[in-house]
């Protein structure tokens, strides 16, 4: 039997919880460092802890590193890693700082013969992995349209993301850039590239410096659309308003696929009023339908040579230009053509 992959993660913040537990569930994982400049956060996780990436990697020799990062710190740390030989190296979304940067760290890691991986794991999600199995099958017939309601309710007031991420106040591109990528990705693995954007978005909240509602329309090849109806301030009909974080109906010629939020997912044939379940409501408590597991197992068959990489950086440049293209239609009220 093979020897476990050596992982080490890179940054001990909110989000790195479900990172290392998903690390520590996989058999074929060993995690063998965290570093953060705020070394009592990367102790505090357990595991051998450093205050410094470029230090940790020296002593560790990972095989894959884990960035858990915010996009400003991102870069420099796939430079270091890098440098130091790692060969694959997953990066937390939002990628980079930009286009122009994530290019860039992608030429890097193809000079260096490394896999850039990012960290976009809605489409792991089991409900989304459910419809687009349905889709694939022509369950629902020709698709049509489809649309996405987020609806987290945590945008509210003067405290709204403190208890989380306080940072999401501060940032001068919020709703889209932080949050509506996932969907940009999602709609991408469900129906294709979009050949266009629209885009109408807004702030609500004056305690934030960015967006946080707003509609975004997709076109895809063949006509079909798809919409993006964001709104942080707005909740939904769940238990765990972060399991889904909202609705989402996508209708074809033959049946309407409905997704709710506690995870299930229901199909009404053309011309019925009933439904039947295609998911059943989601079990587990964390985050997400443990798409964050879904992601890392899937990246560790990938190395095993047991499937295809999802989400290599190089493929994930688009879902940048797409982001960039929703801010430019929103600044200018007009569609954007991608192609």
């Amino acid at each position: 039997m093979s020897e476990p992959l050596r992982v080490a993660c890179v940054g001990a913040g909110y989000v790195s919880q479900f990172h290392l537990g998903s690390w520590a569930r996989i058999k074929d994982v060993k995690i063998i460092g965290v570093a953060d400049t705020k070394i009592s956060a990367a102790q505090a996780t357990g595991y051998r802890a450093y205050a410094d990436a470029g230090e940790m990697i020296q002593h560790t020799s990972p095989d894959i590193l884990d960035i858990i990062l915010p996009p400003p710190a991102q870069a420099a740390t796939i430079d270091v890693a890098l440098r130091a030989g790692v060969k694959t190296i997953i990066c937390q979304k939002p990628f980079c700082t930009s286009l122009e940067q994530a290019r860039e760290a992608v030429a890097q890691a193809a000079r260096a013969q490394a896999r850039l991986i990012v960290h976009e794991n809605f489409r792991f999600m089991p409900w989304y992995r459910a419809i687009k199995a349905e889709i694939a099958r022509g369950g629902i017939g020709d698709v049509h349209q489809a649309v996405f309601r987020l609806r987290p309710g945590d945008g509210q007031g003067p405290d709204a993301y403190l208890d989380r991420q306080p940072y999401f106040q501060q940032m001068p591109a919020f709703l889209v850039h932080e949050t509506a990528v996932h969907w940009i990705d999602t709609f991408r693995y469900l129906f294709g590239d979009p050949v266009s954007v629209y885009a109408d978005l807004r702030r609500l909240n004056p305690a934030i410096a960015g967006e946080d509602a707003g509609y975004i329309i997709f076109e895809h090849a063949g006509g079909v659309r798809s919409v993006f109806d964001g709104n942080r301030h707005l909740d939904h009909a769940s238990d765990n308003l972060r399991r889904t974080m909202g609705e989402a109906l996508i209708e074809g010629t033959a049946g309407v696929l409905s997704h709710y939020g506690d995870g299930r997912v229901e199909k009404r044939e053309f011309g019925s009023a009933d439904a039947a379940v295609l998911l059943p409501p989601d079990p587990w408590d964390g985050f997400g339908g443990d798409c964050v597991h879904a992601l890392q197992s899937h990246v560790i068959a990938g190395l095993r040579g047991r499937g295809i990489f999802e989400n290599e950086a190089a493929a994930y440049c688009d879902v940048i230009r797409i982001r960039d293209a929703i801010y430019q239609s929103a600044q200018c009220g007009a569609k954007v053509d991608l192609r």
